[in-house]
């Protein structure tokens, strides 16, 4: 029992005065969050006794010389110029749109923080890892065979980009299926420090060609040792079978991999390295990302990463990304907030049940133009209060604030940091990181508001900066509130150009059991922070089985092993959303053999609209849904719709502000306008109006009428566009 226990509170708030003697006005010409705000105090504290090991795991730091660097982003102003971070000794990585990377000595981070020529300033946040039957059941083997296509396609001439850990550069997975070249055209492992680097970047390693690949084995041992979720993840996008039946969707497909060093701006070197090395080659580029972070960024797609991609979206290359796997945690709670106060127990993953763990991590975002405050009590096994830790309010509290709290002698430590209005998308913010409690006690958040609606997550907490697992809120009776599954989609999945895909079970036995097809419990389901539909598609995810890095130091239980070369490789099961993201990565780069012309924007349309529902999925709405997005994806008929856009890949141009795709059209016609439309009018080449359609989420559905040349009228409130519509 803890009831007689003497509850204190020792407060030791480090005010950023403390030790950088500045205050958050120093920030003034550049926005920057509470959270960079609070780690840019840690790193100049820690400069004067060394630094820190606990914040080398933590931040995204290395040494480059004999110096120690950290990764930040910044988006720029029209005040910026290269030249100006010389004074700074930044070194520029990535400068895509106004998205800049940069590798800046410790010393000289305070300092550059407030350079006038940065709108906004971040230090990069930590990413975290997120076939046979799976390619039947998506029909890519009907494509494979070219069953009704003009031919068979298979993936040649498109890079597949792979953002990932553990790559196994010798697999015969990787090789053609000949299994006489590898078709693995570069790799970049930014986290070998013999070099070279890539010529544009001042780490890492970049091998380019076999007999350098070859030569290397494997990328080096990271935070995830050596690892194989990459190998695997690569094997389900376009891996060859070698000589199994566990081929891949795009086959002949080439890869460009990149070992990232789990930061943001790490990650945006890697995508502008795969795009130089597209633009060399001359094809279009696809990039998988199967991990992925909470509180990396905004959740509503304004984070620097989300930008970032978007920009690139613009240039061509197509991201696709996996959902998220807390579909079966209960660690998210909205409460619209109405003057009264919501109480919920704070789940905490058991104790040394995963690497680095180090207590939970509570993010809450609020709505524009209001406030909400946070706390949090300590109760004993009964229920009874031992003691509240102080009230934070997101319009007046610290950006940053660090508790002790003694329960008779027993410690636990926590800390807090507040925006009042992030700087990214002006909503209050508040992250609570909270040590594990005392044995036998609980931990119950508390938050009030005078109105509006606030978002919380309980995440895990991790000492690398890499937490990625829900786990759940919990009720405690009445006046508590229990969490739930929504909004469950993360960075960069909520991004708004990316396709974000969910998983289902495709139907395989596994240890005797059936999966019928039905989502996968782990399948995180939407919406976004802003409330826009995720994921968009969904694939196989469930008991996926690929390629394993030979060099892995884990332990998996092989499905199969074959020699090659003289090594033995396994092949192994894995299940995640992880794996239903290759599947929809290689479908992509079939579309693109099919049509190369084909825009990210048109290619996300192409698979939402030939998605198929079923007894599983239901009747979805024409905007998706937040389990299913617009329901499972069929390759098949993706390949077919890409193949009717060749030479209209831009679709119809109506006037400057209207675009209407795909046209000849089966079925679903899209609209791609500013423009509001409300009715569809179809007439014949004589002017006989035909019929009324309604205009559904930006298209109309042509699926009923002959083939033809039609006269489409479009119309909306004071507005009229015509346009010629061909149904084949």
């Amino acid at each position: 029992m803890l009831s007689f226990y003497r509850f204190r509170l020792f407060s030791r708030v480090i005010l950023l005065v403390e030790c950088l003697g500045f205050s958050s006005g120093a920030f003034a010409q550049t926005r920057i969050a509470a959270e960079t705000s609070f780690l840019i105090n840690q790193v100049k504290c820690s400069l004067d006794a060394g630094v820190a090991q606990e914040l080398t795991a933590k931040l995204p730091i290395m040494k480059i010389g004999s110096e120690h660097f950290i990764s930040v982003l910044a988006k720029t102003n029209t005040r910026f110029t290269k030249q100006d971070l010389h004074s700074y000794d930044a070194i520029l990585g990535t400068h895509r749109a106004s998205i800049i990377t940069l590798k800046v000595p410790l010393e000289n981070l305070e300092r550059l923080s407030r350079y006038e020529g940065f709108d906004y300033f971040k230090i990069a946040s930590k990413a975290s890892a997120n076939l046979e039957r799976a390619v039947q059941d998506v029909r890519a083997d009907s494509v494979h065979q070219g069953l009704g296509l003009p031919q068979a396609y298979t993936g040649k001439d498109v890079l597949i980009g792979i953002t990932d850990w553990g790559f196994d550069y010798t697999h015969p997975m990787f090789y053609d299926t000949n299994l006489q070249q590898t078709r693995i055209l570069a790799a970049w492992d930014q986290f070998k420090k013999s070099g070279p680097a890539p010529p544009e970047y001042v780490y890492g390693t970049e091998y380019l060609g076999e007999s350098a690949l070859l030569s290397a084995e494997s990328d080096t041992s990271n935070i995830y040792s050596y690892a194989t979720h990459g190998s695997h993840v690569a094997g389900i996008a376009g891996g060859s079978g070698a000589g199994t039946k566990y081929r891949g969707v795009a086959f002949d497909a080439n890869y460009l991999l990149v070992t990232f060093l789990v930061d943001e701006g790490a990650v945006i070197d890697a995508f502008e390295w795969m795009y130089q090395k597209s633009l060399e080659e001359e094809k279009r580029l696809v990039v998988n990302m199967s991990w992925g972070l909470y509180y990396m960024g905004t959740l509503d797609g304004n984070s620097l990463v989300s930008q970032a991609i978007d920009a690139y979206s613009e240039l061509g290359v197509v991201f696709v990304t996996s959902g998220g796997n807390n579909g079966d945690a209960d660690f998210h709670i909205r409460h619209n907030f109405q003057g009264d106060t919501m109480r919920s127990r704070i789940g905490f993953v058991p104790n040394n049940a995963v690497s680095f763990q180090d207590g939970q991590s509570i993010t809450a975002w609020g709505e524009v133009g209001e406030s909400f405050k946070i706390s949090f009590d300590v109760l004993d096994n009964a229920n009874q209060l031992l003691g509240s830790a102080p009230i934070y309010s997101t319009a007046t509290a610290a950006a940053y604030t660090e508790d002790d709290l003694i329960v008779d002698g027993d410690t636990f430590h926590y800390d807090i940091t507040i925006d009042a209005a992030h700087p990214l998308n002006e909503r209050p913010h508040a992250r609570l990181r909270i040590d594990y409690p005392p044995a036998g006690s609980k931990i119950v958040l508390k938050s009030t508001a005078t109105s509006g609606v606030v978002h919380f997550w309980n995440l895990l907490e991790t000492t690398t900066g890499v937490g990625n697992t829900g786990w759940d809120f919990i009720s405690l009776g009445n006046g508590y509130t229990a969490g739930d599954r929504m909004y469950g989609v993360g960075e960069p999945a909520c991004t708004k150009s990316l396709i974000t895909v969910g998983s289902y079970q495709a139907g395989v036995f596994t240890n005797g059991a059936w999966l019928p097809f039905s989502i996968s419990g782990f399948s995180s389901r939407g919406p976004t922070l802003d409330e826009r539909v995720k994921p968009d598609i969904t694939a196989p995810g469930s008991s996926v089985v690929s390629s394993l890095s030979s060099f892995t130091d884990g332990n998996y239980t092989p499905v199969t092993t074959i020699q090659f070369n003289g090594r033995s490789y396994v092949f192994a099961s894995f299940s995640g959303t992880s794996m239903s993201s290759p599947v929809v990565t290689g479908i992509v780069a079939l579309m693109l053999e099919a049509n190369p012309d084909l825009s990210p924007q048109m290619i996300k349309d192409i698979l939402t609209q030939t998605a198929r529902e079923d007894q599983h999925t239901g009747v979805l709405a024409a905007i998706g849904d937040n389990l299913w997005g617009h329901g499972k994806v069929q390759a098949y008929f993706a390949v077919q719709r890409a193949l009717e856009l060749v030479g209209v890949a831009e679709g119809e141009d109506v006037g400057p502000d209207v675009l209407v795709y795909p046209n000849p059209a089966m079925g679903a016609v899209n609209v791609q306008s500013t423009l509001k439309f409300n009715q569809v009018h179809v007439y014949d080449l004589e002017g006989r109006l035909l019929g009324q359609l309604s205009m559904g989420h930006a298209s109309f559905q042509m699926a009923g009428y002959p083939a033809g040349a039609y006269i489409i009228l479009l119309k909306g409130d004071g507005i009229e566009r015509l346009v010629k519509v061909t149904k084949i």
